[in-house]
């Protein structure tokens, strides 16, 4: 994969050399790029910003170096619009679909993403526009609130699409025991020593009994979703729980009315 960021403090980008990621590039697993924005102004001072037409508070991003790094990037894109297959131009902002798990999945499919690190009060409008011509542009959120920058956001966002390329991963079946690989959060784990300041590692997982450890796991991850993330526990699929999932979740406070699963109180309430 291809992997193309710009940004005017590409040295924020420095964290991608590290870890996985960092050895993912130096195996060649990961062709990543980092761009710094202010090489393509033609101006001393190398300006990249300007007041927004119709006023307001905060600087815009020009669309001059943007058009110019964006346009360069795309005719050295791997893949071509020409054959029906742009290559994918990532924009976070909060005002973009929210990024999650299975858009991760997606976009480790892909054979270009291209992020754009936005700054002040984002990016002219005009430039994603023009980047729609050679671009699959997709303004994405890591969450419902703002950053300075884009920086941030992509760091997160090539760490969770990096590591699902094959390869990066030593050991391909922790992908699918983690948070989210199912719609639900991860089991706790433990190590040696069995015994740490009077507590105990849980019985079951030193009986040997696989299919007694794997009941119990996933007894904690329903229960662990249930308080933590309710959201997730509601956009299961009823008809594929079994009658252990169901006792589990309704120790937990959700019930299955009509095959979907709500919680216990508005069953009370209804």
């Amino acid at each position: 994969m291809r992997i193309d960021v710009v940004s005017i403090f590409p040295e924020y980008l420095a964290a991608l050399d590290l870890s996985l990621i960092g050895k993912a590039r130096r195996e060649k697993l990961l062709d990543l790029n980092v761009h710094d924005l202010r090489d393509h102004t033609h101006d001393r001072h190398r300006t990249v910003d300007d007041t927004p037409y119709g006023g307001g508070a905060g600087m815009v991003m020009k669309p001059e170096p943007w058009g110019a790094v964006l346009d360069r990037i795309a005719t050295e894109s791997p893949v071509s619009p020409v054959a029906g297959n742009k290559p994918i131009l990532i924009v976070p902002s909060p005002a973009g679909a929210v990024f999650d798990q299975e858009m991760a999945y997606e976009l480790a499919e892909a054979e270009h993403l291209a992020f754009a690190c936005g700054r002040y009060e984002g990016i002219d409008e005009r430039v994603l526009e023009h980047a729609a011509e050679a671009f699959d542009v997709r303004p994405v959120s890591i969450g419902d609130y703002v950053l300075n920058g884009g920086e941030v956001a992509v760091l997160a966002m090539v760490e969770a699409i990096g590591r699902l390329i094959p390869g990066v991963i030593g050991n391909p079946e922790s992908l699918i025991e983690e948070s989210h690989s199912d719609g639900l959060l991860e089991y706790p784990v433990y190590t040696k020593p069995g015994t740490w300041e009077g507590r105990e590692v849980p019985e079951v997982l030193l009986s040997g009994n696989h299919g007694k450890i794997a009941r119990f796991r996933r007894n904690k991850q329903l229960e662990r979703t249930a308080i933590r993330r309710p959201d997730l526990i509601v956009q299961l699929d009823a008809a594929a729980l079994n009658r252990h999932d169901r006792d589990t979740l309704w120790h937990n406070g959700f019930a299955i009315v009509d095959g979907r699963i709500v919680p216990k109180d508005q069953v009370v309430q209804d």
